[in-house]
């Protein structure tokens, strides 16, 4: 399956509609008129479906409504002003915000789809994907037929389905849990953001589990504090949020989590804690045995006081923590834990702590983490799998949170030898400004820290280049901020490249394995 167009709505009709989003209707029809779908796509929404127009950053959507197949249209008062100006005659609902009855209106519109599904739910600043990975295949085991939704795209039942963003709008995601209920699934893991729970993406979804990470320095660009980042996640937990769980599981290892763990108290509803700290207080404790050489962790899980030996995988202490947190949610779901953990040996997630191995004599890894504390606790993990140097090559996103710039250089320089500072995805910000943003944070380190080597790039191939010569045997090295992406954003066009090809192509550079075919580079999302 390569595209979700299929259409699984019942038809709906636009009365209901309107009763649901409380709308004032013009052009109201003379018939009854049904719906079947809706969309924020203009160019996208199909004869019989609601083209729900927003206000832009630039330009309205009511803008673009012309033209377009849609049946009827929902908008906000100032798109109303500019279908009058057009002559608009289809049906529109007017609501004072489009936003927060979106989600509610689709998922009417698809048949209600997350009430016919077990729906999970993961947020935090770390470690959500590592963990919906992690519920795929441990609760494919146990014999369940399992969607993932997430940063790395969607599946259903092991095949992929493309989507953009971590959590998808609305419409879509309502599209996608109909598709999943027509396709035979019955435990969907996702990803929710914090902006998914802001912008209302997930309204209108009944999840049966949710479960929160941690809290680090993230998103502060559209986040004014932490304290305001950290309302926007506590809105899948809180008890009387529109979105909130009925079952919460909290990993409570930092302050966030222990205040994560407080805020979701109250009613009716047990909120189940999760630690890895040695807590005696916790429902699912996880302590780390031993590591393997290839990174494997044996660990052992304590669930509601019976405990299970496991091997996980993932190197790294944090992926302890969403091991056990993983485990809490799938046993809060009716999951045999023993189950699930053995197929959590299984798990593998692109971009996340993947090595690279083509027979070299010391570790490579590329890895997602694009946050100061993610990028600590990879370092850290590398530190304790080898006897010998750490290097790392990292760069920072443009138009991005500028205040984590400076402090991913510091983690960076704090724990290694060698810190080679590039390019991310600088969008359209000066590359430049920013490497120096990270550079002055990893210079300030390395002035009271001996021994540690900072060098700077303006081609984040080339950084691959040197950091995979410098190393030696014994040694680690890791690139962090891209994962599993395939494209580097410069300017509004992204160009292939996949920091997974590069250290491939270096390392056979230097006599190890064979360089991959390389994927010239495009203008495939100009």
């Amino acid at each position: 399956m390569n595209n979700i167009n299929e259409n699984f709505a019942a038809a709906v009709a636009l009365t209901t509609v309107a009763e649901i989003a409380a709308a004032r209707v013009e052009n109201a029809p003379t018939e009854e008129l049904k719906v079947i779908g809706i969309s924020l796509d203009s160019n996208a929404v199909e004869a019989g479906s609601i083209f729900a127009a927003l206000p832009g950053t630039r330009v309205h959507g009511a803008t673009y409504a012309e033209g377009s197949k849609a049946a009827a249209i929902l908008t906000d008062a100032a798109g109303w002003d500019i279908l009058v100006e057009a002559h608009e005659s289809r049906p529109v609902l007017v609501v004072e915000d489009v936003r927060t009855i979106l989600g509610l209106v689709s998922a009417e519109i698809y048949g209600r789809p997350s009430e016919k599904l077990t729906i999970i739910g993961v947020t935090g600043t770390s470690g959500k994907t590592t963990t919906t990975y992690m519920l795929e295949s441990g609760l494919t085991a146990a014999g369940c037929a399992v969607g993932l939704i997430g940063t790395t795209g969607t599946r259903i039942k092991g095949e992929d389905v493309p989507t953009s963003l971590t959590t998808p709008e609305a419409p879509k995601l309502q599209e996608l849990f109909a598709l999943m209920v027509e396709r035979g699934v019955t435990h969907v893991v996702m990803e929710v953001s914090s902006h998914a729970l802001v912008l209302g993406r997930v309204t209108g979804t009944r999840f049966a589990v949710a479960g929160f990470t941690n809290l680090s320095q993230d998103h502060l660009d559209f986040h004014p504090t932490m304290e305001e980042y950290f309302d926007a996640k506590a809105m899948l937990f809180e008890p009387g949020s529109p979105v909130a769980t009925k079952q919460a599981v909290i990993c409570v290892d930092d302050e966030w989590g222990q205040k994560m763990a407080q805020r979701a108290a109250g009613g009716e509803r047990a909120v189940i804690t999760v630690g890895t700290n040695g807590q005696d207080d916790v429902d699912c404790a996880a302590t780390l045995n031993s590591t393997t050489d290839s990174g494997a962790q044996d660990i052992t899980v304590k669930l509601h006081g019976t405990s299970i030996d496991a091997r996980l995988p993932l190197p790294g202490a944090f992926n302890v923590a969403n091991a056990a947190l993983a485990t809490a949610l799938a046993a809060a779901a009716g999951i045999d834990a023993e189950t699930f953990l053995k197929g959590v040996s299984g798990a593998a997630v692109p971009g996340r702590m993947e090595r690279i191995d083509a027979g070299q004599e010391f570790v490579a890894v590329v890895d997602y983490a694009h946050k100061p504390a993610a990028i600590a606790a990879a370092l850290d993990s590398l530190r304790e799998q080898v006897d010998g140097r750490v290097g790392i090559v990292v760069g920072a996103g443009g138009d991005r949170d500028q205040s984590k710039r400076a402090i991913m250089g510091a983690e960076s320089a704090r724990r290694a030898d060698l810190v080679i500072i590039t390019d991310d995805n600088p969008r359209t910000e000066d590359p430049a400004t920013i490497r120096a943003a990270v550079r002055e944070g990893a210079e300030q380190v390395a002035a009271s820290r001996e021994n540690v080597e900072i060098r700077e790039s303006d081609s984040r191939g080339d950084a691959i280049r040197q950091l995979v010569a410098w190393a030696q045997p014994g040694d680690a090295v890791i690139v962090v901020g891209k994962g599993h992406e395939v494209g580097q954003i410069i300017g509004d066009t992204t160009h292939h490249f996949d920091d997974r090809e590069e250290v491939r192509a270096a390392l056979a550079d230097n006599g190890f394995g064979t360089a991959p075919a390389r994927t010239e580079n495009k203008e495939d999302r100009a």
